[in-house]
């Protein structure tokens, strides 16, 4: 992997294509939150102002699909914790909405997981939606005995800018450091940790 480089893409293919075994010491993990909205580009005149001009960046909607079913028979075939986890999710959830989501999410972690350097420390956002099903899905890939802790904050304000009061829009970031939590408590400034 070249330094400096910026991938553009779907973070699987690049993960799969580009990116070597333990080979990066910190990720953030920042995924659709499957709020099943529509995300857009804005534009600006070469004033500053907002532009009318919009495309589309992405859709954080998803839906039980032949996609959602390749990725979860992926997994599956794979065997192993995480198999066991998405075979009890669709036992659960069915062919919903939030399986598709977790079905694309599970062969992103697992990769996630090879390209973290031993040393290493991942630290993942997600909110109330979905966060339950991924810290099991981050179980299943790091182990439930590396469990540490998950952090939770509320923002002083809403994206909207609005400055009433608290927003009651609460987040979570889940750390895991790659490598034993006794010894390295130093990467983890905060959310939840597993040993490798």
């Amino acid at each position: 992997m070249e330094k400096n480089q910026l991938y553009y893409g779907d973070n699987l293919t690049v993960l799969r294509e580009h990116i070597k075994d333990e080979s990066v010491d910190l990720i953030y993990l920042d995924p659709p939150f499957n709020s099943r909205q529509d995300y857009n580009v804005l534009f600006a005149e070469r004033d500053g102002t907002r532009s009318a001009s919009q495309i589309m960046a992405f859709e954080d909607t998803w839906e039980w699909n032949m996609d959602a079913e390749a990725a979860y028979q992926e997994i599956v075939e794979r065997g192993g914790r995480v198999s066991d986890a998405m075979r009890a999710f669709r036992t659960f959830l069915g062919h919903s909405d939030m399986m598709a989501y977790l079905a694309m999410m599970a062969p992103r972690l697992i990769e996630l997981h090879r390209v973290l350097k031993e040393t290493g420390s991942i630290y993942l956002h997600c909110d109330p939606t979905a966060s339950h099903y991924l810290k099991i899905l981050m179980d299943g890939v790091f182990g439930v005995a590396n469990f540490v802790n998950e952090i939770n904050w509320k923002r002083s304000s809403a994206h909207s800018g609005s400055s009433s009061g608290p927003s009651s829009a609460p987040g979570a970031t889940i750390p895991v450091p790659k490598t034993s939590f006794v010894t390295r408590v130093k990467d983890l400034v905060c959310g939840v940790g597993y040993n490798g």
